[in-house]
């Protein structure tokens, strides 16, 4: 069953692929991205782009990896914005940005240059399409979510709903565990957070104006930095999910010039990931640790606490991925980038975690059937070295 406002993923998954397999014969999926094309509302395509399925430099699969790439981008530009609104280095909550640095004071900054990075990704991805005659990607047509009502936050349409979050942390113990998902491992949620916004919902419970201590201690301070302590866990989230994509669709890439795109972006997607494991880690230690957010009452347990927590699994500083099973439990464990599997990292599997993390709570079915049309083409991409021109 569906969440009220949200479409099932599902059925619409399960529909698309239905679809798109009565028509992938071998290798060669449509006879192009045309047809594709074909299949979705007019506004997946930018006006007067050209059609690319008579362009030998490019081949099919690899368009259809760089145009869900340049979706997904797109859509953490969405996000990113957001975010750098109200906490980036020129942020316009001081409440907001106030609690952020208390989780580390370097955050604004890093937020900026995150927001920074996915834009010029989606800018290249689309102009590297046109530059190939193949269709470029917009989303425009689906900013219709409302932005919140606190201050700081420009008066604009959004692709991406913040307000109300339900984050997956288990990367937190998978990363410090053996086990891989693509081989069947499942690891724990080091904190559960449900239906949490990850920026303020307006000025009367978080007034823009409360002092953020680094000991908060005002039901309005605490609440806030509850807030910032969700987008914390938020950013890793979404970059680990980048991590794994990128890596994931390298090995379906044909021309060598697509593999260098899609290793040289999908390594900036790791660094990101890097840097926020690494501050999400202090709001689970130290001073900021045993935090309850006293409206919804989540909690951010103190993960050091070696009496309560298996370290193995949950120290905060252990941020370096531990070796890991990977290909076969036969082999060495090796310390990778994890999942990496269609199944698991795969442009399906993306859409599904940010859908399940209700960041499109509120967008409509054609947005979300567009978004996995593109997804499923992406994943039917296969490499093919014979008519690989570089």
């Amino acid at each position: 069953m569906a969440k009220k406002g949200l479409p099932d993923v599902g059925s619409t998954v399960e529909d698309l692929e239905s679809q798109w397999h009565r028509v992938v014969k071998r290798r060669s999926f449509l006879r192009g991205l045309g047809v594709v094309s074909a299949a979705l509302p007019a506004v997946a395509l930018v006006p007067g782009t050209v059609q690319a399925s008579d362009d030998s430099r490019l081949n099919k699969g690899d368009i259809a990896i760089l145009r869900f790439l340049a979706a997904a981008e797109i859509i953490e530009s969405d996000l990113w914005e957001q975010y750098s609104e109200l906490g980036g280095a020129l942020g316009a909550n001081p409440a907001y940005k106030a609690a952020l640095e208390n989780i580390d004071g370097d955050m604004p900054q890093y937020i900026t240059d995150n927001t920074d990075d996915e834009e010029s990704h989606a800018e290249f991805l689309n102009a590297y399409l046109k530059s190939k005659g193949a269709p470029q990607v917009s989303l425009e047509k689906f900013r219709t979510l409302p932005t919140t009502a606190a201050t700081g936050a420009q008066n604009r349409k959004r692709l991406t709903n913040l307000k109300n979050l339900t984050v997956d942390t288990s990367w937190y113990t998978r990363y410090r565990g053996m086990g891989n998902p693509d081989l069947g491992a499942t690891f724990d949620q080091a904190v559960t957070i449900r239906n949490q916004p990850a920026i303020p919902l307006n000025d009367t419970e978080t007034p823009p104006t409360t002092a953020q201590d680094n000991l908060p201690t005002t039901v309005a301070a605490r609440r806030m930095q509850a807030i910032a302590d969700t987008a914390a866990f938020h950013f890793a989230l979404i970059e680990q999910g980048g991590s794994s994509l990128y890596t994931g669709l390298a090995t379906k890439a044909s021309s060598l010039e697509v593999l260098r795109i899609i290793v040289s972006i999908g390594g900036v997607e790791v660094d990101h990931f890097s840097l926020w494991h690494d501050k999400v880690a202090n709001t689970v230690s130290g001073s900021l640790a045993g935090l309850t957010d006293p409206v919804s009452g989540l909690h951010f347990p103190d993960l050091s606490d070696p009496a309560h927590f298996d370290q193995e699994r949950f120290q905060p500083n252990k941020i370096l991925p531990e070796p890991a099973d990977f290909i076969s439990k036969s082999l060495p464990k090796c310390s990778v980038i994890r999942p990496t599997s269609a199944a698991n990292a795969g442009a399906v599997a993306a859409v599904r975690s940010l859908t399940a993390d209700h960041l499109f709570e509120g967008q409509s079915q054609e947005f979300l059937r567009t978004l996995m049309a593109l997804a499923v083409a992406a994943d039917a991409a296969r490499r093919d070295l014979q008519n690989n021109n570089d």
